[in-house]
């Protein structure tokens, strides 16, 4: 398969694909501090059509989800499931125990999201609930402009635009509006890789630092940081940062887990407290079972069938992204985030919405469309902007279950 060029205009797809960090380089003699207001105005310019339609798909996927029903938009996107375990924590910290998990059951939850509540709130007249939503509406922007920015670097500004609106129109991606933690974890993913790519090693360890913070899966995007820098240190003389950024991205992950096994006097107390919540890591035997027994059943939850096709359709594009030579940190943090939700065990129903973070594997889907005619990209991003908010509303009203 051919490797996909950039175009033109399009930033510098060519030299990230290989492997080469690249600086933006600032015209002229300005001061430091106006340069980077310079630059980041700049960006969020081009960005604007991108996060303008991210916004419509996502206020169109909320007005399907939650139209036909007179329950509260509050509480179906901010009241249940993981975000009240989120306030939870934020409101109240995390002792106190779980009538199945048992004690230290909140050492589950990574603390970034909990701690941002808390600040939220403290500082602002909003009750902790809202401040969790506020939080994630906030965070899904980020994110969006994270997706943007990555794949301008990759691959042209058509091409970003596409795959920040196919972000948006994710089958699960009702989960972006709700007050979970995948926004912010995509926010510090895509930036974090950004930064990876910019050759900003400093920047890019701390935001992963932070992702290490918000999900378990916030390995993977140390990896994603970590390979790169590793690769880095044989040039010569030692690139220093690129050293540091190697010490400083897994603290944050290595220090809750680290955290939680002091509190439970073991040092695989993360991993028991994980287990007691049925998550654990099987090699994929869960995921096989279940696939399995899912096709063989004569009608099989909507949900469900959604969650195998969004598995089987990463596994392909993944494969693709690899043909293609994107860029080495999207294929580490794609890969690694995808082998994690199938390798682990319980929640099949939630393994869509893990994988909402590896957006770079929409980059094969994106760039074909972004070659395609406007009435081609009309006839496939509007279709699937709908699907997406009534398969939203199926989520948050029939399904019963956590997306």
């Amino acid at each position: 398969m051919t490797q996909p060029q950039a175009e033109p205009g399009g930033g510098r797809g060519a030299a990230a694909r290989a492997g080469a960090p690249v600086w933006p380089r600032p015209a002229g003699r300005q001061p430091a501090g106006r340069r980077s207001t310079g630059r980041t105005a700049a960006a969020l310019g081009r960005a604007r059509t991108a996060l303008l339609a991210y916004a419509a798909v996502r206020a169109l996927g909320l007005t399907l989800a939650l139209s036909g029903t007179d329950r509260s938009a509050f509480d179906l996107l901010a009241g249940r499931w993981d975000s009240g375990w989120y306030v939870l924590i934020a409101e109240e910290g995390y002792a106190g125990s779980c009538p199945v998990q048992g004690d230290l059951c909140r050492y589950a939850f990574f603390p970034l999201y909990p701690a941002l509540i808390r600040t939220t709130a403290s500082l602002t007249p909003l009750p902790a609930p809202w401040a969790a939503l506020l939080l994630s509406l906030a965070a899904s922007a980020a994110a969006a402009w994270g997706v943007y920015a990555v794949v301008e670097h990759c691959a042209g500004r058509r091409t970003a635009l596409v795959a920040t609106v196919l972000w948006g129109a994710l089958p699960h991606a009702v989960v972006e509006s709700m007050a979970y933690t995948e926004s912010l974890f995509t926010a510090l993913a895509a930036w974090a890789l950004y930064a990876v790519l910019t050759g900003r090693w400093l920047a890019a360890a701390s935001l992963a630092c932070l992702a290490g913070l918000t999900r378990p899966t916030g390995i993977a995007v140390v990896a994603a940081v970590g390979v790169p820098a590793l690769l880095a240190l044989r040039a010569r003389p030692l690139p220093r940062r690129a050293a540091a950024a190697l010490v400083l991205a897994p603290l944050g992950w290595l220090g809750w887990v680290a955290w939680t096994g002091v509190r439970a006097a073991r040092w695989d107390g993360y991993f028991l407290v994980q287990r007691r919540w049925g998550s654990y890591v099987d090699g994929g035997r869960y995921t096989w079972d279940r696939l399995g027994r899912l096709f063989a059943r004569p009608e099989t939850p909507l949900s469900a069938a959604v969650v195998a096709a969004v598995l089987a359709g990463a596994a392909v594009l993944l494969v693709v992204c690899v043909l293609q030579r994107w860029p080495l940190p999207l294929l580490v943090h794609s890969g690694l985030t995808l082998l994690i939700t199938v390798g682990g065990a319980g929640y099949f129903h939630s393994k869509g919405r893990f994988l909402l973070p590896a957006f770079a594997l929409l980059l094969p889907l994106a760039a074909a469309l972004a070659r395609a005619r406007p009435g081609v990209l009309h006839a496939v991003l509007v279709p699937a902007a709908v699907v997406s908010g009534l398969f939203g509303g199926h989520l948050l009203l029939v399904a019963g279950h956590s997306p």
